[in-house]
């Protein structure tokens, strides 16, 4: 019996232990799919912006900070106006405006309207907003460049 023990224990020497878990955390396809998801963002953050086309003016005002996405109206050169990226007549505005205003008024419209565009048909479109009950209206406009400064050469 004794022998039949010794031959038992040398038998399971011979075996290979099961490894344990291992408690690492492999990030190689974590950070794989955070670069991934990195690039698809800055490809596609410039196209978030207000999708309709329009010149605005240069001034050389300072940017407002944008804490939440803002509700955009657009007045194109030919009188168009857009609601965020629907095309909206005069007698739409209003009670669109109204239904949006249902969730509080002090959300901020930014007005963008077209170098080329009328005063007056900008003016209307303010005037609307703020019988909407509007009154945090921002008109938007593009920064000038400001020129280079060049190294002084000596003549």
């Amino acid at each position: 019996m004794a022998m039949g023990l010794a031959v038992a224990k040398r038998a399971g020497r011979g075996r290979r232990r099961r490894r344990g878990l291992v408690a690492e955390i492999n990030v190689t396809p974590f950070v794989d799919v955070m670069l991934v998801l990195l690039i698809v963002f800055m490809v596609t953050a410039p196209l978030l912006t207000a999708g309709i086309k329009v010149e605005l003016p240069k001034t050389k005002a300072e940017a407002l900070p944008a804490d939440k996405e803002p509700l955009t109206v657009t007045i194109l050169s030919n009188g168009e106006v857009y609601l965020q990226d629907t095309a909206v007549t005069m007698d739409e505005l209003l009670p669109r405006l109204q239904a949006i205003a249902q969730t509080g008024y002090d959300q901020r419209i930014f007005i963008r309207g077209d170098n080329t565009a009328q005063y007056g048909r900008i003016a209307e479109v303010m005037a609307l907003m703020s019988s909407a009950g509007y009154r945090n209206l921002g008109l938007v406009t593009e920064p000038v460049e400001k020129p280079a400064k060049r190294a002084a050469t000596a003549p």
